[in-house]
């Protein structure tokens, strides 16, 4: 049978051989036989010379060529030898073998392949494929390959681009959050290049596919990425967000067109809130908002208008609460209206924060007001600190921190009990003063309290009675409403007693009702306040008009 007697060769100068000659055996110079047919029993003396049919090396047919003859072919293929580039930008770059000084490279390695071949085991070997391989064909100058590789324009940085991961897209109102596709670059890694050239050059190889070797640094984040694909879907989900800030009368919308951005991707391609880009947000509003540090205009009880620049009353946003609601509600996805959190607030947003309740305080005057809803409730003189010791009562607009009843102030070298206490810096603060019979004038200037503001006790009762904590209390100075009078609570305890001694109103009370209203109107201002029993005498005087028409007529 022929497949016994004869084997196919894949060696091509076989097949010529055989269309001239089919049944023609000839040897050659180098010791093989060519023609499409040998006698199968020849070949356990041709393993010994010649390499099995279906052979390679390195990559290259070798398959019943001797030794010689495979060298020789590939001299041939070294002289000529040109290495082609394709780049991942469809340019392609060459490298001849001239250019690195490519010389072919062996010993005996491969007359030993051939000679290792076992000849006894033919009977397979010339059906099957035998892969061989050869340690060194070439040897080149690798310096000169080095500049060959750094001369490319494949290698120039300045013509690469970088990779790009894939991202997400800044937020758009129609289209939300997308993906951002990633850039795959040009860069190339030098050492990852030079080797695949080297290994391309080793193997005679005659193209060299950039992308296939994978020598370039390629993005880590691709456009399908599932976690990148998950943080699109859950930032279009925070998207839903609107946040509507009422102050007063104004709105402020804070939206996904606004905190789109606030966004960044953490390492686990997760997206993170940029706590930094929500205290901005904050801030911005706070400065637009903010008013307890700025300054306060009061038209005054005189008429005029007074600038008050310290100010520690007012609104003011609290940052650390309102950057955690704020993060907590955009990740809800939910719309919200509110007011800001504050950690101190005031009566108004309108023009002035104070609003139309306060306690005003002239000290130079030595004078306070009390408006509640718009309306005087009780005004009166007072006792500020002593100028003389340093203890001058501050100006400023504030806020009652709290009050109390029956307290004790104490200082360096005082401790004294009070029975309505107000404090609205620090420690200054109002409260009565039992202890003093005379207030308002001068008396501050030199006989002046350590830095509260004394009261008459039936004003701090009427005072205490209307305010509460944050009760906002102006203080300020006012040139050209001095007084040099002060209030004697003695001239009108006087009056308290001759109103007390009307008694039962008759016709013959008539001198007696006179007295005491002379001695009334006598009274200053600040004096009359202390009349407790005014109305008995408004009584006394309406009574004793009648008894006088019903004696007429």
């Amino acid at each position: 049978m022929l497949l016994y007697n004869t084997i196919v060769t894949e060696d091509k100068n076989f097949e010529k051989s055989t269309n001239e000659k089919k049944t023609e055996k000839k040897t050659d110079m180098d010791g093989g036989r060519t023609g499409c047919f040998f006698c199968i029993w020849d070949w356990p003396f041709r393993s010994t010379s010649h390499f099995f049919p279906k052979t390679t090396l390195n990559g290259r047919k070798a398959g019943g060529y001797t030794a010689q003859k495979v060298m020789d072919e590939i001299t041939e293929e070294i002289h000529s030898y040109q290495l082609k580039i394709a780049t991942r930008d469809k340019h392609t770059e060459k490298i001849s073998g001239q250019d690195i000084s490519l010389e072919p490279q062996w010993g005996d390695e491969i007359t030993e392949l051939v000679h290792a071949q076992n000849m006894f085991a033919w009977p397979v070997k010339i059906f099957r494929k035998q892969t061989l391989k050869n340690t060194t064909l070439v040897d080149y100058d690798k310096d000169k390959l080095q500049t060959q590789i750094d001369a490319l324009d494949c290698m120039d940085a300045d013509k690469q681009t970088a990779p790009e991961n894939a991202s997400v897209s800044s937020y758009d109102k129609t289209e939300g959050f997308t993906v951002v596709g990633c850039v795959m670059g040009t860069t190339i890694d030098a050492e990852k290049m030079y080797q695949a050239v080297q290994e391309a050059v080793e193997g005679l190889k005659e193209n060299l596919s950039l992308e296939k070797a994978g020598v370039y640094e390629d993005p880590t984040v691709l456009d399908d990425d599932e976690n990148l694909v998950k943080a699109v879907k859950k930032m279009n989900g925070y998207a839903k967000t609107k946040i509507t800030f009422t102050v007063g009368d104004s709105k402020e919308v804070l939206d996904a067109s606004v905190f789109g951005d606030w966004f960044r991707l953490n390492k686990k391609l997760k997206p993170v809130l940029d706590q930094e880009c929500v205290k901005a947000y904050v801030s911005d509003l706070a400065k637009k908002y903010n008013t307890c540090y700025s300054a306060k205009t009061l038209k005054t009880s005189y008429g005029k208008t007074v600038t008050i620049p310290e100010s520690h009353y007012g609104w003011k946003i609290d940052t650390e609460k309102e950057i955690a609601q704020i993060t907590s509600e955009i990740k809800a996805g939910k719309a919200v209206e509110r007011e800001p959190n504050y950690s101190m607030t005031a009566n108004s947003h309108g023009k002035n924060d104070y609003g139309d309740s306060y306690v005003e305080i002239n000290l130079t005057a030595q004078h306070m007001f009390l408006y509640k809803d718009g309306k005087l409730v009780i005004d009166s003189d007072f006792v500020s600190g002593n100028v003389s010791k340093n203890n001058a009562t501050p100006t400023g607009a504030y806020g009652v921190t709290y009050t109390e009843k029956n307290a004790t102030l104490r200082g360096e070298n005082y401790e004294t009990p009070v029975t309505y206490w107000m404090p609205f810096a620090g420690n200054v603060g109002m409260h009565d003063a039992y202890w003093r019979s005379k207030f308002g004038g001068s008396i501050y200037k030199y006989a002046g309290s350590h830095g509260c503001i004394n009261l008459p006790p039936e004003v701090a009762k009427v005072v205490f009675e209307n305010v509460k904590k944050n009760y906002p209390v102006l203080v300020y100075e006012l040139p050209g409403t001095e007084s040099t009078d002060a209030t004697d609570k003695g001239e009108a305890k006087k009056v308290v007693k001759l109103i007390d001694a009307l008694g039962t109103i008759t016709k013959d009370s008539k001198e007696a009702v006179q007295k005491a209203r002379n001695a009334y109107d006598k009274l200053t201002a600040n004096d009359k306040v202390y009349v407790t029993n005014y109305d008995k005498l408004k009584k006394a005087e309406e009574k004793l008009q009648k008894l006088q028409k019903n004696s007429k007529e």
